[in-house]
């Protein structure tokens, strides 16, 4: 711990606080520490706006249930207006990994009953697909029924991107309009 505790306080030093009034992206990733968006993308503080899940389970939108997940969206899009929004997924994912093989972690049932909320990503699961890659397009299906997602695509206001990321060479595929993923 004492290395986490040197370095941040040496903040002050490297960084010396936002560069942006406001940040005009939005980064939605898996809580994986392998993962880094800013280093990833080489924002600096001010420029993302970062919401981290277990598993990058983005939670099915309902009128009446409050999630983290929800309230930060709503504002990243309603209040900050972030002109894009980025999904990310990456390989090696334990939550996919596990969602994948239907087996509950006997030490994190938490964990798998929040895994159940990807339930419907196996309908668009076939069998040469990438579970990874299946995973990412079924949040981002989720996503977009957010209904501050949903009036800002349709208004233009908003851009989606879904990126995946490779652990082991760090680098980074998007998904284009004709359903590949291709390198950025």
């Amino acid at each position: 711990m004492q290395p986490l505790i040197d370095h941040a306080r040496l903040a002050p030093q490297r960084h010396g606080g936002a560069t942006a009034p406001a940040p005009r992206a939005m980064f939605i990733a898996c809580s994986d520490a392998r993962l880094v968006p800013t280093e990833l993308t080489g924002a600096r503080p001010g420029e993302l706006f970062e919401l981290r899940t277990a598993g990058n389970v983005i939670p099915p939108h309902r009128i009446g249930r409050l999630t983290a997940e929800a309230a930060t969206v709503e504002y990243a899009v309603n209040v900050l207006r972030v002109t894009d929004l980025i999904l990310c997924g990456h390989t090696q994912c334990g939550a996919v990994q596990a969602r994948t093989r239907s087996q509950a972690p006997r030490t994190a049932p938490t964990m798998w009953l929040w895994l159940l909320q990807t339930h419907h990503w196996r309908r668009l699961h076939t069998p040469d697909a990438d579970p990874g890659h299946q995973h990412l397009l079924a949040q981002a299906d989720k996503l977009r029924r957010y209904p501050a997602v949903t009036r800002s695509l349709r208004a233009r206001r908003l851009r989606m991107h879904l990126w995946y990321y490779d652990v082991d060479t760090a680098t980074v595929s998007a998904h284009q309009e004709d359903g590949v993923f291709a390198p950025l």
